[in-house]
């Protein structure tokens, strides 16, 4: 499971920003009705959702950018190259293009936490880090500043090895994993299969295997969403897919045969004819699919996801209901951003799941919770006050038909 999350000087993110999954001390009725949003691990409270909620342009989305290139990063940096230059912008204001950009990210594997963390400029990896606490206790791994190195004793077999196989373009973790240290592939199967980006094409092959196994439930899912459809059914037939390469001068366009897998759906009222489900369902049920699909893997084998607005194109219920399968769960999480004010309820979240993410008069990203928020108590409409701008994080329109008027009236 997650524990903490913390990122600084990326994209909007200047200062570091933190997203924690350690719950709060809240301890009133209402966080009482919810224990079901909540597990607990180690004596600990950990919290199975955190919603992001703010305007456009506030950095949702560049939160879940960073958090998708840190683990990107641990997937593909020992393929790194001399000419390796990383993709991502630092903040651009007040000199911070210079600085180190950083990731931390808290954890537990195999039953026992990790704090990994690093840092690196456009160009190089300037420290990393690995710590762990077994018998509760903080413990090195590994602490990499610069090209200097030191080991915690006997957890990485031939670390040096490993270290002279590192160059300033690559993760010493990644590396570690590639060269089959298995405490290092521990902490890699963590972020590869454990902690997942985002939605699969729901017509790719990752998706095909979730179909296989989730079938019935998916359909039971539907049903409880109020939708007609009674079946689905998954074929595959051979196709065409251009593909165009360049020299950098000529293009040049190849066509290759491929296998294309095409979903069928069925509904009561004629369940005899087939509805092709890319291009004759609705956009809302395409994406309730395709989150149900992976939800339920990541609610039946305990994983972690990240979904940027998560409910767009579903009506609130469905959203509701999603939140619900999640809170359900006996060890799954789901980290989202959202649009979707009708969940900044109490009555649904805790107080310190409801996350709300600003834009500061310097143009960064800052982040907050409702319980950050001392004397907001759980018998207040929490949508209601953040519309009124309480938190902040709500855009600021000038929506008077009268101010509308004399802006048209400018147009010749």
């Amino acid at each position: 499971m997650l524990l903490k999350i913390e990122i600084e000087n990326f994209f909007s993110i200047k200062e570091r920003i933190t997203l924690d999954f350690r719950a709060g001390n809240i301890n009133t009725t209402k966080s009482r009705e919810l224990a079901d949003n909540v597990m607990e691990w180690n004596g600990q409270k950990i919290l199975k959702t955190i919603g992001l909620f703010g305007p456009n342009a506030s950095g949702k989305s560049n939160i879940t950018k960073a958090i998708n290139f840190c683990c990107r990063l641990i997937f593909e940096s020992h393929l790194h190259n001399e000419n390796t230059v990383f993709d991502f912008t630092p903040f651009k204001f007040d000199g911070w293009s210079n600085k180190p950009s950083s990731f931390l990210v808290v954890f537990v594997c195999d039953d026992i936490e990790y704090e990994y963390a690093f840092s690196l400029s456009k160009t190089e990896i300037l420290g990393e880090s690995l710590y762990y606490y077994p018998n509760k206790r903080r413990a090195k791994v590994f602490v990499r500043q610069g090209n200097r190195y030191t080991y915690g004793e006997g957890i990485i077999p031939r670390a040096k090895d490993v270290e002279v196989n590192t160059s300033n373009k690559n993760l010493f973790l990644s590396r570690a994993s590639s060269m089959n240290r298995d405490f290092a592939k521990r902490i890699f199967n963590y972020f590869y299969n454990r902690f997942i980006l985002g939605l699969v094409p729901i017509n790719s092959s990752d998706a095909e295997q979730y179909f296989s196994k989730y079938k019935p439930v998916i359909l039971e899912a539907l049903s409880v969403c109020d939708s007609d459809i009674c079946d689905i059914q998954l074929q595959k037939r051979q196709g065409q897919e251009l593909s165009i390469s360049t020299d950098g001068i000529n293009a040049q366009k190849t066509i290759r045969d491929v296998e294309l897998i095409q979903i069928l759906t069925f509904h009561k009222s004629s369940s005899e004819i087939a509805f092709d489900m890319m291009s004759e369902e609705s956009a809302g049920t395409r994406q309730l699919f395709g989150i149900l699909m992976l939800l339920l893997d990541v609610v039946k084998r305990h994983k972690s996801l990240m979904l940027d607005e998560f409910d767009i194109s579903l009506h609130t219920l469905l959203a509701d209901f999603i939140l619900d399968l999640v809170h359900a769960s006996d060890g799954a999480q789901l980290l989202f951003t959202s649009h979707n004010t009708n969940l900044i309820d109490t009555n649904r979240l805790r107080k310190d799941q409801i996350v709300f993410v600003n834009k500061k008069v310097d143009g960064s990203t800052e982040v907050y919770s409702l319980y950050d928020f001392k004397n907001f108590r759980d018998n207040m409409d929490a949508e209601k006050s953040y519309k009124q701008g309480r938190f902040d994080a709500v855009p600021i329109v000038g929506t008077s038909v009268e101010n509308l008027k004399r802006l048209l009236e400018e147009i010749q």
